[in-house]
């Protein structure tokens, strides 16, 4: 019998003094079986790095034409598709191609250094795509914060970033791999 997802109640609030967005988000994040505590912070991370009153979390895991998070305009254009992890140059080429900007979240280490010298000489054509890393100490520190109810608060300002969960702090430095023109 297949295993159901874990549904987690996140009252985020982002404090993002880069971008002057203030707001308290209120949600439902579906943890999907094979997804790691890790992944799901992160995946509120980029929410937060990227939040907006029409960003939405999506199926994610469940379905592989779909981004982690997405933003769509008013009249259905998909204007952002936010991906997690090490997707293939297959996807992020069918993703830029979807998309008005395309941000990867890549994080893992070696491993994801790996990934991109492998993969970075093939998206210099891809002027919509941004390509962010998180270093592994500090999503395996931000995967120690989850729970299945909690009000997290995450404080931008000059690229640095602050996640607090209860009385717990991780600090967070975005390394930018590739700039989107």
């Amino acid at each position: 019998m297949a295993q159901k997802a874990t549904i987690y109640k996140v009252e985020l609030s982002v404090s993002d003094m880069d971008r002057h967005y203030y707001e308290t988000h209120k949600l439902t994040v579906a943890k999907h079986p094979s997804e790691t505590d890790e992944r799901l912070m992160v995946r509120i991370l980029a929410f937060s790095l990227n939040a907006h009153e029409q960003l939405e979390m999506t199926k994610g895991l469940s379905t592989d034409d779909e981004p982690d998070i997405w933003q769509k305009s008013l009249s259905g254009e998909l204007e952002l598709w936010v991906a997690l992890g090490l997707p293939s140059e297959k996807v992020v080429r069918q993703s830029c191609g979807k998309a008005s900007k395309v941000i990867v979240y890549s994080y893992g280490g070696r491993t994801a250094k790996m990934w991109w010298e492998k993969l970075k000489n093939n998206t210099t054509r891809f002027d919509n795509l941004q390509v962010m890393n998180f270093s592994q100490e500090e999503t395996r520190d931000l995967g120690e914060l989850a729970n299945r109810s909690m009000k997290v608060q995450v404080n931008i300002q000059d690229g640095e970033v602050m996640v607090g969960v209860d009385d717990r702090i991780v600090y967070v430095t975005p390394i930018e791999w590739k700039n989107a023109a």
